[in-house]
């Protein structure tokens, strides 16, 4: 019985034996095999030493490719405590060189950490002073290479684009948005130290950083600098509070150019206020829209045929009473017996009123919220508002009246240009985006794109048809007549807009804005113009924001090659207007035929002889009446 309790006993033993056995094989496998990266990192961490190679931010492009944000090589300072052996020697030299106070340099090389930054004062340093540090050759002192955000055009499309901080994260506008796409991987360069940080005599590994992810806009650079010079003058000549342009494909919704005064310079953008920087007026602002919103009304009148533009009338008083309230047109005494397409061409506001009353306030808000106002876009553009309505229950004839001319509500001028781009497409409400794709930055493969988006179908190709009718008749012959371009089809409408300031009107103190577009049977381009208190003239949108429009448009026509056309409006002139003129061919005849035709014009000439053998400007083309014409004469 003993022996057979002592052999139990050795059987248990050798058992336990073999079970531990069999787990510490099994840690052990488990270490060398399954855990070995885990550990081997863990280990390899206590004697190597990164120093940082960041990333380049993928470039934001045009939709030409040029470059609108890419980056320079900067040099940054890092320090590691351990190896510097003088650090009061080392923290005075660095101080004096950086112009930092001694004290504070001091705690940066005495650091008990691996490696230490200096921030803000060792980043991003120039060649001068990198180069009096690197002269230095101390011990534990390095320069990194680094990149840093370059904005080319210094305030060019500043608002949409936004900036980053030191650290390359963005923080504003596109830059923010995308942030997770345009940030690269941070590389480095890695070193082995012993326990006291001093360098061992091993290989550096070299890991490169990756780009961030390209970026390119439907932005057209051109046209981008065209309505910004456009403001820059605005702003110089009119001192506004405010000034903002933005122009889109109405086919598509991409957006072509994007302004707004003031403006800031993102590569110093700690040196303007939160509200410079912040408010992206196209798609932020909203205000009383004015006439522009008679487009809508025109739309959806056109659209329920409730009118008939040539053979329906209106006799225009001069004011209107509404729900006991009277409401003015703009001209005293108003314009007496029009048809609807003179109603339009002069703006009547009675006659809008008629027309709104007509459709009635189901009908009128029905088309207002189709045409996508009262809600945001959904433009890929960080700040977006979406506009104040009337609350539909609570609308009585007067509320009806004052939106059928667009007074009373509130829109932004991002909800204005896309609205009124369906309006004159064929009625198709597109979703604007400013973004047209994201690409790997290697192989330039996409990543990310956006394509035209419809929303919904608005209004008829015939009733779009008409409305482009009504707008190019509002420009050749209407309040709209400061935008005209000879030769060339333009439709648009003005805005004046009066301000409000808690629930008041205030007192000489507009929005003028202008929406035009070209060539107005099909259009290519729609731009809107917007001056908040124009000082120094009168405030009107066809006489502050319609020049400003044509100024940009003319710009388009050369840089989209918009053909000339024969088939325009012919222009009424009011007696203040430069009137244009057919420049006739005169080659080859005598100086005083020649001057018989060109009495319109002033006349200069050079050479010798009777003989006209070349002119200047070439025959048909138009030019305001006035201008001089060149002459070369020989015998």
């Amino acid at each position: 019985m003993f022996f057979k309790d002592i052999h139990i006993r050795i059987k248990i033993i050798i058992l336990v034996t073999i079970f531990l056995f069999i787990v510490i094989i099994g840690k052990v496998f488990y270490i060398q095999v399954i855990d070995y990266k885990k550990l081997n990192k863990y280990a390899t961490s206590l004697w190597s030493r990164n120093l940082p190679l960041a990333a380049n931010r993928g470039i934001i492009y045009d939709t030409n490719g040029i470059e609108l944000a890419g980056n320079i090589t900067t040099t940054s300072l890092v320090l590691i405590p351990n190896q510097i052996i003088d650090k009061e020697k080392v923290a005075k030299d660095l101080s004096e060189i950086l112009n930092v106070d001694y004290e504070e340099m001091y705690k940066h090389v005495s650091k008990k950490t691996s490696i230490e930054r200096v921030h803000p004062e060792g980043r991003n340093l120039s060649y001068e002073i990198a180069d009096k540090i690197n002269s230095l050759g101390y011990d534990g002192v390095y320069l990194v290479k680094e990149a840093k955000r370059y904005y080319p055009y210094n305030t060019l499309l500043s608002h949409s684009i936004g900036f980053v901080g030191i650290d390359n994260q963005g923080l504003s506008g596109l830059e923010l948005i995308y942030d997770d796409y345009l940030t690269g991987s941070d590389g480095s360069i890695k070193y082995f130290s012993d326990a006291k940080g001093n360098s061992l005599s091993m290989s550096q590994i070299y890991e490169q950083p990756t780009s961030g992810v390209n970026m390119t806009l439907t932005i057209n650079y051109k046209l981008q600098e065209a309505l910004e010079r456009e403001l820059n003058v605005a702003v110089s000549e009119y001192n506004p509070d405010q000034a903002l342009g933005i122009a889109m494909n109405p086919n598509t919704g991409e957006i072509l150019a994007i302004a707004s005064r003031p403006t800031f310079s993102p590569s110093d953008y700690q040196n303007y206020t939160v509200e410079e920087i912040n408010r992206n007026l196209p798609i932020w602002m909203t205000y009383e829209p004015g006439s522009t919103f008679k487009i809508i009304t025109l739309a959806a009148s056109l659209e329920e045929k409730i009118v008939d533009l040539e053979s329906d009338n209106f006799f225009d008083g001069g004011a209107v009473t509404v729900g006991g309230a009277t409401l003015h047109c703009w001209k005293h005494g108003g314009h007496g017996n029009q048809t609807y397409l003179q109603v339009v061409e002069n703006s009547c506001n009675p006659g809008f009123v008629n027309l709104g009353l007509k459709l009635g306030k189901e009908t009128l808000f029905n088309y207002i919220d189709l045409f996508g106002f009262g809600e945001k876009t959904g433009v890929d553009l960080n700040g977006e508002s979406s506009g104040i309505l009337f609350n539909v229950d609570k609308i009585g004839d007067l509320e009806l009246a004052t939106t059928a001319f667009g007074q009373g509500v509130s829109v932004t001028p991002i909800q204005q240009i896309t609205a009124v781009s369906a309006a004159i497409n064929g009625g198709i409400l597109y979703k604007p985006y400013i973004v047209k794709s994201l690409n790997e930055p290697e192989t330039n493969s996409v990543i990310l794109e956006n394509n035209p988006t419809v929303v919904r179908k608005v209004i008829s190709d015939d009733t779009s048809s008409k409305v482009r009718y009504a707008l190019e008749s509002v420009v050749a012959r209407g309040t709209g007549h400061n935008a005209y371009i000879g030769g060339y089809r333009v439709g648009g409408k003005t805005g004046t807009a009066q301000k409000v300031k808690d629930g008041i009107y205030m007192s000489g103190n507009y929005i003028t804005s202008f929406i035009g577009f070209l060539p107005a049977d099909k259009p290519e381009i729609v731009i809107y113009i917007a001056v908040d208190n124009a000082k120094g003239i009168t405030q009107y949108g066809g006489t502050v924001a319609a020049p400003i429009a044509k100024n940009f448009l003319l710009s388009a026509i050369d840089i989209l090659d918009i053909e000339e056309r024969t088939d325009e409006i012919e222009r009424e002139y009011l007696y203040t207007d430069k009137q244009y003129a057919e420049v006739p061919n005169v080659v080859g005849m005598s100086v005083k035929e020649a001057v018989k035709l060109l009495k319109k014009f002033k006349v200069e000439y050079s050479g010798s002889g009777e003989t006209v053998t070349y002119q200047s400007p070439s025959a048909n083309e138009k030019v305001y009446e006035g201008e001089t014409i060149r002459l070369l004469l020989t015998e």
